[in-house]
């Protein structure tokens, strides 16, 4: 059985003291403070000057500020989450100029998440106690699984949820045994009713996480809304909402952590469609598809299909899983979704999901046949079989 050297983060609860939550508290604020000051400048300057501004540039004027009385508590907490922002911010415009993601953003005290990155140089590892730079005591931290044996943390990250819940994120080096190679493969597709449909005929239940717990939820919000802005009271409905949140995303996590480590374990070769879910959460059934959470689940089976020696296809997200006969290879002209059972001119009886996954897993072994970057054929003329991608 082959091994793989992986980087692998465990994350953790922890209760901080009144101490730490406190200097974790100044933390948070000084990194989101550093980062706004820093994006600002960078933007200013590429806006008057079409000057670009460095992690260097940003990093020295890091140093200045320290030095001015308005912002010299910057120099009470930790430098190296201050520093390891303005990597990260450097980081976000390396994805920006690639065209990989969105113009860096401003971070909202009350929207973004709290967090703060810790380096080798600013905490110590000892025996299994973790201390942070400027703090005497180890966190407490709540070890609900162990970390792998022999191991040294090269990074930690602490964060606050809004439901007000503290975790640690130890990130580590570790050696991970590949699964036993197997002849298995399977092809997934993804739906509302049917979480996923396999192309073995098995289908797993969405379990609508967000929707089981909608009226508590709701109630939880209408008791927000009840109280007066600024209040202590609202305060706590605040985090009564988060609450909910937080189980509801906790819980759905579970379930697609769980079905992804069992299809992965089970199949050398996964072929999934390449969803436009950020166009679909623009339509009717947004709530229902950003519960199923169809993104999560194929990053959680493309990371562990790279860690176990697996693989994962996406195949082109226009191609006709549903319309296309699985036996035959006749395409009809439309498929209406209302149509969860349909009979092909071959006389073969098809389960809409059912067909579409097995039609996917045939697309995603021709592309692995043919190469990365082949297409499945998107157009097939009417009572004919479709043309294989490519011979031999």
């Amino acid at each position: 059985m082959s091994r793989g050297l992986v980087r692998r983060a465990f994350k953790y609860r922890f209760y901080p003291t009144v101490a730490q939550a406190a200097e974790l508290s100044r933390t948070f604020g000084c990194v989101r403070l550093v980062y706004n000051m820093a994006l600002e400048e960078r933007a200013a300057a590429w806006a008057h000057e079409q000057r670009h501004v460095t992690y260097g540039d940003t990093s020295a004027m890091l140093t200045t500020w320290k030095k001015t009385e308005d912002l010299a508590f910057l120099g009470e907490v930790s430098s190296v989450p201050l520093q390891q922002t303005l990597r990260h911010l450097q980081s976000a415009f390396g994805q920006f100029f690639a065209r990989r993601a969105r113009h860096p953003r401003f971070k909202s005290r009350k929207k973004s998440r709290a967090s703060a990155e810790y380096t080798r140089s600013a905490f110590r590892w000892r025996n299994g106690r973790l201390l942070l730079a400027k703090m005497p005591d180890p966190l407490a931290i709540r070890w609900s699984r162990p970390l792998p044996e022999g191991v040294e943390p090269s990074t930690v990250t602490v964060s606050r949820d809004s439901a007000g819940r503290w975790f640690v994120s130890i990130l580590v080096e570790t050696i991970v045994d590949h699964h036993v190679p197997t002849a298995r493969a399977v092809g997934v597709d993804a739906g509302l009713t049917a979480l996923v449909t396999l192309s073995t005929g098995e289908k797993i239940t969405n379990p609508r996480h967000e929707r089981k717990n909608r009226h508590r939820l709701a109630r939880a919000q209408r008791a927000l809304a009840r109280k007066q802005r600024g209040s202590a009271n609202r305060e706590k409905a605040r985090r009564t909402v988060a609450r909910a949140y937080a189980r509801i995303a906790d819980r759905r996590r579970d379930f697609l952590q769980k079905l992804s480590t069992r299809l992965v374990r089970e199949n050398q070769t996964i072929v999934i469609e390449d969803l436009n879910v950020s166009g679909m959460l623009r339509g009717r059934q947004a709530r229902a598809i950003s519960d199923a959470s169809w993104s999560q689940l194929r990053s959680m089976l493309e990371y562990k299909a790279a860690w176990y020696g697996r693989e994962v296809i996406a195949i082109d997200r226009w191609f006709p899983s549903s319309k296309a006969c699985s036996a035959c290879g006749t395409l009809t002209s439309s498929m209406p979704l209302g149509v969860r059972t349909w009979a092909c001119r071959c006389g073969a009886i098809h389960d809409r999901d059912v067909n579409a996954a097995k039609n996917i897993l045939a697309a995603g072994l021709a592309v692995t046949a043919c190469g990365d970057g082949v297409r499945p054929t998107r157009h097939v003329p009417a009572r004919q079989p479709s043309q294989p991608p490519c011979k031999g």
